[in-house]
């Protein structure tokens, strides 16, 4: 009788500490420290005011396979409807930029109205634009031509709220920037290495970048440049599959489980 009773009182006592270790356990791991979510940060907390010098990308080198976005303004209407090719009904805003878009050769040209073939690679947008400028300067007059590379897509995977492709039209973005068009990083997001792949003539390469360092702001990698690829990477409390909210259901599962169990040793 005392062996039975012995045996109850050791049963609830383990199914009590089980109960209140994988309780535990799973509050601990579904909490995040806040250094772990806190970008840019320092090393000395009393600074305010900081000031970081980095290279922005408005000066990109066009390469064989980019497209770029070229109008001619004159005063002349039939100027105009020549050089600039219409928009296409029915197509959205981004399909219409690469359907009214020049198309870089792998010989780095691209074939414009009147002028002809026109050497762009290695050159910047400004620069093929002074280029255009100035031999349509030889056939008209009071003309504006512009210039805009098209191809600016960005991809955003792993820890964000919406992962997914961007376009980006301007001339350039930041990573927070890009970060932000993907919602932000989830709470289980592996800030201190994100890696950056960047496509090069060799191949890809992958950076590693620390979001939470303010080192970041004077990278060389803290603009981006077209067709790069975010890949926000999970923290080792995800990889183990519990989720970014605390797990209620598997706290009170449990709850009545050890409850269960605790009746059946009474």
């Amino acid at each position: 009788m005392k062996t039975l009773l012995l045996m109850k009182i050791n049963g609830e006592m383990h199914c009590r500490t089980l109960f209140l270790f994988l309780l535990i356990a799973g509050l601990i791991s579904s909490c995040v420290p806040p250094r772990e979510i806190k970008y840019l940060q320092k090393k000395q907390a009393q600074d305010t005011t900081s000031y970081y010098k980095n290279q922005r990308m408005t000066d990109r080198k066009i390469q064989p396979r980019d497209y770029l976005y070229i109008r001619v303004y004159t005063m002349d209407e039939k100027a105009n409807n020549y050089f600039n090719r219409g928009i296409q009904p029915g197509a959205s805003a981004t399909s219409n930029y690469y359907l009214d878009s020049y198309f870089v050769t792998n010989e780095g040209m691209i074939d414009f109205q009147l002028i002809g073939k026109v050497y762009v690679k290695d050159m910047t947008a400004v620069e093929i634009q002074q280029v255009i400028q100035k031999k349509i300067d030889e056939y008209l007059k009071e003309t504006l031509v512009v210039v805009k590379i098209v191809n600016f897509n960005i991809t955003l995977v792993g820890e964000v709220s919406s992962p997914g492709m961007y376009s980006i039209y301007k001339d350039d973005i930041s990573i927070f920037e890009a970060l932000s068009l993907a919602g932000d990083m989830t709470d289980f997001s592996n800030r201190k290495r994100v890696a950056l792949i960047r496509k090069t003539s060799e191949g890809s390469r992958v950076i590693y970048l620390n979001l939470t360092s303010d080192k970041l702001l004077s990278s060389s990698y803290y603009y981006l440049q077209p067709n790069d690829i975010i890949y926000v990477m999970p923290l080792g409390y995800k990889t183990w599959g519990l989720g970014s909210t605390i797990p209620w259901a598997f706290a009170f599962g449990l709850l009545s489980t050890t409850l269960l169990l605790i009746n059946y040793f009474k």
